[in-house]
């Protein structure tokens, strides 16, 4: 799927960390241009700033996690999002410092005070993004996801609430525990076990048909982890957002499907039809929900539409046309 002129001219009239991913994603640019746009996140715009957030003592927003969008935990993943080079040296400096300093302390429950930021904490929705984090950044989190594999449900999923008697994954932490084996698999290379627990978690997605209850087929109206003031007009995940954090979304599940390579599922196809309806007579896509919390930074200021979810629907319409 092709944008206007006018709508690749808007996308790139925009930060590196966006622009680079659309002269990669949308525009098909040479790679040593792609490549040079890219070196700019660590030293312009969004990058920058980020990085210029980070303490002395390796924490952003001090803590390794809060319930706000400052912390080391959620800076590491908008990094990772805006595609700052993993090797660049801004990069390795920045995670040498959270490797060695940052810990769980009163961050989470009291027996994970001593953990190292890269060995995670409890909750496997929590564990997931450092995990996507840690992997991409080429930092050592194979026992956190050893611990991952060790929790996953027999449905092929993953669920925060196990330990309060769920037996039942959950859209949102399996997303995240998905995100995190596929961003190990592509820094250090492919294991069967957790392939095979990969597959299994998407093979968990796509029964549901990206959106929908197994049971009932019918799509599932709120987000069982915020409750039923949550719902709305619109199903809980047919609300698109960015950042998404530990929230589940179609489109975050089929640019999941995207990065991995799935091969063509029919059961995928009625989320595509889905995201194509949402495009506006301009050729964008918009936000429908911003989570509340403070961010770090501004990403844009173009709402209701977005060019970090234009962008994102763009190449995952690309690739299912592609593969058909």
């Amino acid at each position: 799927m092709e944008p206007t002129d006018a709508v690749l001219e808007w996308l790139l009239d925009s930060d590196p960390a966006l622009r680079w991913q659309v002269l990669q994603d949308v525009a098909g640019a040479p790679a040593r241009e792609v490549a040079a746009e890219r070196a700019r996140v660590a030293t312009q715009g969004l990058g920058a700033r980020l990085l210029a957030l980070q303490a002395a003592d390796g924490r952003w927003g001090g803590a390794a996690w809060n319930r706000g969008f400052s912390s080391t935990m959620h800076v590491l993943t908008l990094l990772r999002e805006l595609g700052l080079d993993p090797d660049s040296a801004p990069a390795c400096a920045a995670l040498a410092r959270v490797r060695d300093n940052v810990t769980w302390r009163g961050c989470a429950p009291p027996e994970c005070d001593a953990n190292a930021f890269f060995s995670g904490e409890v909750e496997p929705c929590i564990n997931g993004q450092v995990g996507a984090a840690g992997a991409y950044f080429g930092q050592d989190v194979q026992p956190l996801v050893q611990r991952l594999l060790a929790e996953q449900l027999p449905d092929g999923g993953w669920n925060c609430d196990v330990e309060r008697g769920s037996t039942r994954s959950s859209f949102n932490t399996t997303i995240c525990v998905l995100e995190a084996l596929l961003e190990h698999e592509k820094r250090f290379g492919s294991q069967p076990e957790l392939t095979r627990a990969r597959l299994a978690g998407q093979e968990y997605l796509l029964e549901r048909r990206l959106f929908r209850r197994r049971s009932t087929g019918e799509p599932i109206a709120y987000d069982r982890k915020l409750g039923p003031g949550s719902a709305s007009e619109q199903p809980a995940f047919l609300r698109l957002a960015f950042p998404t954090w530990w929230h589940y979304d179609v489109l975050r599940g089929l640019d999941y499907l995207r990065r991995a390579g799935a091969p063509p599922d029919p059961r995928a196809a009625e989320a595509i039809q889905l995201l194509q309806s949402r495009q506006d007579s301009d050729g964008r896509w918009h936000i429908d929900t911003v989570y509340p919390g403070t961010m770090p930074v501004t990403l844009e200021d173009t709402a209701p539409q977005s060019r970090w979810l234009t962008l994102r629907a763009l190449r995952v319409l690309r690739w299912y046309t592609l593969q058909e």
